[in-house]
């Protein structure tokens, strides 16, 4: 489909598998795997041969598709891993998402709810999942030419929300988060197969260099980094608050940043960040009085679904992964 010109516009999803009873089966799933290498092995009993192996898949996709982005912005994608939009939300607009996060975030409903996230130290929620599912007005925000259609220009194709989440990190005691490459996490755990997603972050508060903004590697994108460790059944439960497994090692971390550096894209809010699947990312502390949050969502292929977990025993629950025709009624 296309996406048109339009503020708000519907990015429709094929129907895919819905129910746990719909998805393929796990083990024939990973028997089939298993006659087959995979292109990214992560979570090793030992170190790997190499520090980092090639990408496989093309960056940028959908060159020839219409949308928001210009080839200029393309390119830039294409070589950094990563795209900042200043300014892309404004005024009303802005505020009525801001309003809108503040109630998701202070409803103590969702306080004890599996995609409610909290802090280390604290009931303070830190992330909270589905939210497209959650909100109306961040459901039309997930389909909105803007955003879903500079995704569909990256990725080649009509894209799925395969995660939304809002991230809240509070003055003084947000804390921060270890380097990582989404897609690791998202090919281990959930079964993506390939490098065919992009997470769009639209900032909601001014992200400065003390309030512990997002920080990521230049061009390693295009390097897979394999990690040590195997995957903890139910990992999901310690692993968003602190990732400990599925990181790289610091001897890759200082040959990656040694060679390509470390960029923070800062700015008002109302900011949009697009940055590749397997761009490594990080963010410290916030220990300015300046909460920061975003609200976040990663589109995904229709071909790209996942399937059974490729270093995991079974996959996360489906409010971290979303099927393409997955229910909303579930989440309120």
């Amino acid at each position: 489909m296309t996406v048109k010109s339009t503020p708000l516009n519907s990015v429709t999803a094929h129907k895919q598998y819905s129910e746990m009873a719909d998805t393929p089966n796990v083990r024939s799933t990973q028997a089939r795997r298993a006659e087959v290498q995979d292109s990214y092995p992560s979570r090793l009993s030992t170190a790997p041969e190499t520090t980092w192996l090639p990408r496989q898949d093309a960056v940028v996709k959908g060159r020839q598709l219409s949308g928001p982005l210009s080839q200029a912005q393309l390119d830039e994608f294409e070589h950094k891993g990563f795209l900042f939009i200043p300014n892309l939300i404004e005024g009303a607009e802005l505020d009525e998402l801001r309003q809108e996060m503040k109630a998701l975030m202070s409803n103590d409903e969702y306080l004890n709810k599996d995609f409610s996230v909290t802090e280390p130290e604290s009931q303070e929620i830190r992330s909270l999942f589905a939210v497209h599912f959650l909100s109306e007005r961040l459901g039309k925000l997930a389909s909105d030419q803007r955003v879903a259609g500079a995704a569909r220009q990256i990725i080649g194709d009509d894209p799925y929300v395969h995660q939304s989440r809002i991230n809240y990190k509070p003055g003084f005691a947000g804390k921060g988060f270890n380097w990582h490459s989404d897609f690791e996490t998202w090919h281990a755990e959930d079964g993506m197969p390939a490098m065919h997603a992009v997470s769009a972050s639209l900032i909601l508060t001014d992200n400065h260099e003390f309030n512990g903004p997002l920080m990521l590697i230049p061009g390693s994108h295009k390097k897979f980094v394999p990690c040590l460790g195997e995957t903890p059944e139910d990992n999901h439960k310690s692993s968003l608050k602190a990732q400990e497994v599925g990181v790289p090692s610091p001897e890759a971390l200082t040959e990656l940043v040694a060679k390509h550096g470390i960029e923070a894209p800062k700015g008002k809010a109302g900011g949009l960040l697009l940055f590749d699947c397997n761009t490594l990312h990080a963010s410290n502390a916030n220990l300015s009085p300046d909460p920061r949050s975003n609200v976040f969502f990663v589109f995904n292929r229709q071909d790209n679904r996942c399937e059974a977990p490729y270093a995991a025993a079974k996959q996360r629950p489906d409010f971290l992964a979303h099927s393409p025709d997955q229910p909303t009624q579930q989440y309120r």
